[in-house]
């Protein structure tokens, strides 16, 4: 036993149980995610149920069961429900009854004994809205201006058909908004800032305000043209309705503009099923959200992560390079080289809400304000770069994983044999075409695994964002039609941010809970794919250099 001890095989089983465990762990949290996120649009069907009160009363329940639990039967009577029973224990669900705009809440638990039997009928739709959440009821009608054209059987097929026209208006008044009457406000926005260029410099003459009145008299033209159009299609994107016999047995009549989606997921088989989660899943990549974030896509926030971390890459790899190749190659190695090593791998350690104040303090409040007052003087007081944005947040996490590639850097320049160097400056080349031609390609695999850590640690990041240029809402993206095209001024959405706000600060949190486990899946998938591409090119760099040893 002494002589296997002495051997370290016991510490090689340790070592290895670790890594198992590790894999465990990260494979059952990424399992979890997914097992609670991925569920999220397939299609529950809805219940109709009798739920009855302490006093006798009945009331009709129509919803999704969404969760199902053990609870006491003391503790539901301490709540106030009358149940006689002997059993200590029973069930209680937790039912999506929608409908909040008329029955106030969205979700609500109801213990077992108090319900009847669930049934499921074929009539059932569950409809998506822009506003309010979901509806439950029985279809009834549907209507156009206010006179029916289908009742009973034949009403869903018509409301699938003008639901259909109605989402075909809504995507056009929608394109119309966001793109080209956004183009137009930032048209005249530009004109404005330009007019009040001239001002400040005393060269806005009179041919310059004739200029000025014929492009903007041009741009409130085409102004005048689209608002027409809008106005004609809201008219007709109002006149188809519905009606659906709601729990309580009233009538209501919703009209297909408020509309995003309708199903009967009583009435569907499996591959209807299928096509509907695909066509949500995919939704929810390239839309933008809605409802406070807790309906719709997350493109936007798909589109800022990853701008903001190819920015954040294409800032840190350089300045960190050369800061290692500076510090390995060039520096005098003493104590101040020494001091300066010891503050980069302390500046690893410091917690990431620091440098989200300092780039608050320096680059916004301080950088961004003096370039203000030198070239966007016409703007002011309204801030430019004066204010957080992309540009701000990527500088912010550069500085705050340049510690991993300075390291990451150092520590593949020193496995660069000395011989080597030796060998390319006794053939005559310069101390820096030795650097260029021969070190910094052997050393540029450890240079890619700074990266693809810094990259991993980025992603993630939300405090220091929330401080230099993340939102929960970005009306426009940093890279658009628009001159010059990048805004690097503008203020982004992030997928970490989106999680957090989705799932703590939303009004509705029960009905966003599987869009957090959702949304973290996706910034797992896209750090991933990231990460591989690094490690892509990390791997080819290494083939490419055995192939020169090998030479």
């Amino acid at each position: 036993m002494r002589n296997w001890f002495k051997g370290g095989e016991p510490w090689i089983w340790m070592t290895a149980g670790a890594v198992a465990l590790s894999l465990i762990a990260v494979y059952a949290v990424v399992w979890m995610t997914a097992a609670r996120g991925l569920v999220h649009w397939w299609p529950i069907q809805v219940a109709e149920t009798i739920f009855t009160a302490a006093d006798g009363s009945k009331t009709r329940l129509i919803g999704e069961v969404r969760d199902r639990e053990e609870v006491s039967i003391l503790r539901l009577r301490e709540s106030g429900y009358r149940i006689d029973t002997t059993d200590k224990f029973t069930t209680r669900y937790l039912i999506k009854q929608g409908n909040r705009d008329i029955t106030g809440t969205d979700f609500k638990w109801y213990p077992a004994p108090m319900l009847g039997e669930f049934t499921y009928p074929k009539d059932m739709i569950a409809v998506e809205r822009r506003e309010w959440g979901h509806f439950y009821g029985h279809l009834k009608a549907v209507k156009e201006n206010g006179r029916i054209v289908a009742e009973g059987p034949a009403a869903w097929n018509a409301m699938r058909d003008r639901l259909n026209r109605s989402n075909a208006l809504f995507s056009e008044i929608l394109g119309i908004e966001k793109h080209e009457i956004g183009k137009l406000n930032y048209e005249l926005e530009r004109l404005r800032l330009n007019q009040r260029k001239l001002e400040l410099q005393n060269r806005l003459d009179d041919a310059a305000k004739r200029d000025f009145d014929a492009r903007l008299a041009a741009v409130n033209a085409q102004f005048g043209a689209l608002q027409a159009r809008l106005d004609a299609l809201r008219a007709q994107i109002g006149r188809d309705s519905f009606v659906a016999e709601v729990m309580d047995g009233q009538q209501v009549e919703i009209s297909l503009a408020k509309v995003a989606d309708a199903i009967m997921p009583n009435d569907m088989n499996v591959f209807g099923k299928i096509g509907h989660y695909l066509s949500k899943f995919v939704e929810f990549i390239v839309d933008d959200p809605r409802e406070a974030n807790t309906e719709g896509g997350i493109f936007p926030a798909i589109f800022g992560t990853v701008m903001m971390v190819l920015l954040m890459s294409a800032m840190v790899t350089p300045l960190g390079i050369m800061a290692a190749v500076y510090m390995r190659e060039y520096a005098k190695q003493g104590p101040l080289i020494r001091i300066i090593r010891i503050s980069v791998n302390n500046l690893a350690g410091v917690p990431s809400i620091v440098y989200g104040v300092f780039g608050l303090g320096f680059f916004v409040y301080f950088l961004g304000h003096n370039i203000d007052v030198l070239f966007f003087a016409e703007s002011l007081p309204a801030p430019v770069f004066g204010s957080p944005g992309i540009l701000w947040a990527s500088l912010t996490l550069a500085i705050l994983t340049l510690p991993v590639v300075i390291v990451s850097t150092e520590e593949g320049l020193s496995r660069v044999p000395r011989s080597i160097r030796e060998g390319s400056l006794a053939l005559g080349a310069t101390k820096a075409e030795t650097l260029w031609r021969t070190v910094l390609p052997m050393a540029s695999p450890a240079m890619m695994t700074g990266l693809i850590l810094a990259v991993a640690r980025a992603a993630g990041e939300v405090a220091p964002l929330m401080l230099v240029g993340v939102v929960k809402l970005a009306p426009s993206l940093p890279l658009d039609g628009n001159f010059p095209f990048l805004h690097l001024e503008r203020k982004f959405m992030h997928l970490g941010f989106h999680i957090y706000d989705v799932g703590f600060q939303s009004p509705n949190v029960e009905a966003a809970r599987p869009l957090v486990y959702a949304t973290a899946l996706l910034l797992v998938v896209i750090i991933v794919v990231l990460n591989l591409f690094a490690i892509r090119l990390r791997n080819r760099l290494r083939e490419r250099i055995r192939g020169l040893e090998g030479v």
